[in-house]
């Protein structure tokens, strides 16, 4: 089961390394916690979504302005003809007018400017986690090449010291000055494999520099553990806790924002009173009076019915959203999940069978070639079949690790299966 306590909840936001990949750092080599820490503080993505929060924010403030007071100048009975020639016989007003919001409107806005401010913040934590779990898997990925590079260096070595063996063989007349040439050609082709990965590796060094905001790799190399697996919850606990995930926590505050969209939209015809207030000065008599004056629009052509629908219907289209992005979520878990198993199966098969018995079998080929019991075909191939399964188990628990990364960041408790599943 996914860690529900507070404690854990404090830890998943942190999203914080576990210490099944932490490693002892050095000059120049980076660990996970350092990587994820660097890409915080890199991301435009993050700082987007920062910006997204100011956004909302100012239109929360602005949605709560009151409407401006407007001050009027009137100059009536001037530069007409007769009595009213010149200014002799005007009337002058000066006024003061304000326009009252009746029926909640400010309300209404006030509201679906908080929820876009709640909206904003949220979304800012799903980049963060989704932020997060892509470096964690970019950092996965350099961490499972170098170790399958070091495999290929061993295997290369170990065929490396066939060759005075061979030699010795040669001169002896036990085998022929083929077979040299034949040790050469596997420890080419292994070689060859090995300059193939490190262009991969150079791919996902570099991919995960742009994460952390370099454009070319500043470390050396990476350390961590992908030794270290466990026992995973069942799938039907992750699906449950993808119900915490961001992505789908802001849909609460979006139907909020939608559904005070609609109130909004439904008090538009209801008019708004305008009192105004004025001084009014005779020329003729040198008189003064009083204006007061009260308008109300009437909403007879208008009564903002396409708005009220449309708004109606983008708050009926906020469930299925919701839904569809969960559909989503619980798609993507379910491919990390089943690879995880796979992997966990393929690592049971390899560590219990596959390796032991090559490395046996390895070592025993090995022993009898020297005493001519078998011939070097048979050692190469007792050699590349080891090779092999160490590879393979390598690129299980990349697998395994990189499932966890993604199921994690998805259910916002980072790294908390792994240490679950190892109690």
């Amino acid at each position: 089961m996914f860690p529900k306590t507070a404690a854990r909840v404090v830890c998943a936001a942190a999203f914080l390394v576990s210490p099944w990949l932490a490693g002892h750092a050095h000059s120049q080599t980076l660990i996970m916690r350092d990587a994820l820490a660097r890409a915080l503080a890199a991301s435009p993505r993050l700082t987007a979504a920062e910006r997204d929060v100011g956004i909302a924010t100012g239109q929360r403030i602005q949605a709560g302005a009151l409407l401006n007071p407007a001050v009027s100048h009137e100059q009536d009975n001037s530069f007409g003809t007769g009595i009213y020639r010149g200014t002799k016989s005007a009337e002058t007003t000066l006024q003061i007018s304000q326009a009252f919001e009746w029926f909640g409107k400010r309300e209404a806005r006030i509201a679906a400017g908080e929820a876009g401010v709640e909206t904003a913040a949220i979304q800012r934590r799903a980049v963060r986690l989704e932020l997060l779990s892509e470096t964690a898997v970019a950092f996965l990925s350099v961490l499972g090449a170098q170790r399958r590079i070091q495999i290929l260096d061993e295997q290369v070595a170990a065929l490396d010291k066939l060759t005075p063996l061979l030699q010795r063989r040669v001169e002896a007349g036990a085998s022929s000055p083929a077979e040299t040439g034949r040790a050469e050609v596997a420890s080419a082709l292994v070689k060859a494999d090995r300059e193939r990965l490190r262009s991969t590796l150079a791919s996902a060094r570099r991919e995960l520099a742009v994460l952390m905001g370099d454009t070319t790799p500043k470390f050396a190399s990476v350390s961590g553990r992908l030794d270290a697996t466990g026992r995973p919850p069942s799938f039907q606990s992750v699906v449950a806790a993808i119900d915490a995930n961001p992505q789908l926590v802001r849909w609460t505050a979006v139907y909020a924002q939608r559904n005070a969209e609609l109130l909004l939209a439904r008090l538009k015809p209801y008019p708004d009173v305008r009192i105004a207030a004025g001084w009014r000065h005779f020329n003729e008599t040198n008189d003064e009076a009083v204006r007061l004056t009260l308008s109300v629009p009437i909403p007879v052509f208008d009564q903002n019915q396409g708005n009220i629908l449309s708004a109606q219907e983008n708050l009926a289209k906020t469930r299925a959203e919701r839904e569809a992005n969960r559909n989503t979520l619980i798609v993507i878990a379910g491919r990390a999940y089943d690879s995880l198993q796979g992997s966990l199966r393929e690592l049971a098969i390899l560590r219990e069978v596959a390796i032991p018995k090559a490395q046996q079998a390895a070592q025993a080929i090995s022993d009898g070639y020297g005493q001519g019991r078998y011939t070097l075909l048979e050692v190469l191939d007792a050699q590349a079949s080891v090779a092999q399964a160490r590879l393979r188990e390598q690129e299980a628990l990349q697998n395994f690790h990189v499932a966890v990364a993604i199921i994690e960041g998805l259910v916002g408790n980072p790294f908390s299966l792994a240490r679950e599943s190892s109690r």
